[in-house]
């Protein structure tokens, strides 16, 4: 009986494996979008991050992976003359601005057909990258990694930072709660809130805490990570998201979600995050769905390193989470038409 109970188990355990993982493209089509903005919030040095990330060999080290890779290049963002606060938000028309022209940009890469990587620039980006996407491809499920839930909406945020905000302007279920912003006429929500899955939550304001209660959001805080572990999040992560049916993976990836012993250098680090192993497993597992669609890589901030290793590990960590999330291997990776060489 043991033994047939055992079968069973594994039986069900490879089930499980293969609804997970279907088999991802062999040729992976990646569309790389520089977006160097820092005016959702107040520390210059994250429009640095898009340049930076390139300099460590991000193209170069996708190619040898076997990914066709285009890169868009660099947005370029005005910054709007007397940008005065507006219901106590910062810099909102410079924020709405970029952020349409963002979304525009991302529409196109996917329209190209590519998987589209966005290289910010703070996470106030996540508004226009999310709803480019959601422009181009319809509904999506929004998987978020940060140490932060950034879902205040402009009228609950004790700092007036946009970074902080992204993820009300959004959600249907909050549309009623946001003032109208100039700007911002173009924007329109574009998520469910049964469709957003946080991992990595670990310092969040006490509004923010109520809209996730309210709203019954899916979080994984760093309290579950320890509880459950990093596979078995996953797990749930995706059986939650795919409990109706499968939509298109945005995965906006904030590197504060990854402790600052390892990546110091951003604007708001918060003790106690992922380690590099977790925050690396995340990517390799929604590379294996074969449904990840776009990529925000955010909060990289060369000036808020102390040193020059504080930048490079910060650095050279968001450069391995985006190969994870094209098909890097930590047991190695060879191109497909590889072969060993003749005597």
């Amino acid at each position: 009986m043991k033994g047939a109970r055992t079968l069973q188990q594994l039986s069900l355990t490879v089930k499980r494996s293969l609804h997970h993982h279907p088999p991802p493209p062999l040729q992976r089509s990646v569309g790389i979008i520089g977006a160097p903005f820092s005016k959702g919030q107040v520390r210059d040095g994250v429009e640095c991050a898009p340049s930076k990330l390139r300099a460590a060999g991000l193209l170069d080290r996708l190619r040898q992976q076997g990914c066709a890779v285009k890169d868009y290049g660099n947005l370029t963002f005005e910054n709007v003359a007397l940008d005065e606060p507006v219901n106590g938000s910062k810099s909102v028309r410079t924020v709405g601005s970029a952020n349409q022209r963002l979304s525009e940009a991302v529409k196109a890469v996917k329209r190209d057909g590519h998987t589209a990587v966005i290289l910010g620039g703070d996470h106030s980006l996540a508004i226009g990258s999310i709803h480019g996407h959601t422009a181009a491809v319809g509904p999506v499920s929004v998987v978020w990694v940060d140490a932060h839930a950034d879902i205040n909406t402009p009228l609950t945020s004790n700092t007036g930072n946009i970074h902080g905000q992204p993820m009300s302007y959004l959600l249907y279920e909050l549309q009623s709660k946001l003032p109208p912003l100039p700007n911002f006429s173009w924007m329109k929500p574009c998520v469910s809130s049964r469709d957003l899955v946080y991992i990595g939550l670990r310092d969040v304001d006490p509004a923010e805490c109520y809209i996730m209660k309210l709203l019954a959001v899916k979080v994984f805080s760093m309290t579950q990570v320890d509880q459950l572990g990093m596979a078995r999040v996953m797990e749930e992560t995706c059986d939650y998201l795919w409990d109706r049916t499968k939509k298109p993976i945005h995965l906006s990836y904030d590197i504060d979600a990854i402790d600052p012993s390892i990546t110091p250098a951003t604007g708001t680090p918060a003790v106690g995050g992922l380690t590099y192993r977790e925050g690396v497993y995340i990517t390799e597992y929604l590379y294996q769905t074969g449904l990840l669609s776009a990529v925000d890589m955010v909060e990289v901030n060369p000036l808020r390193g102390r040193t020059e290793d504080d930048v490079r590990s910060t650095v050279s960590t968001a450069v391995d989470l985006l190969l994870g999330c094209f098909g890097r291997r930590r047991e190695g990776n060879h191109l497909p038409d590889y072969s060993l060489p003749e005597p």
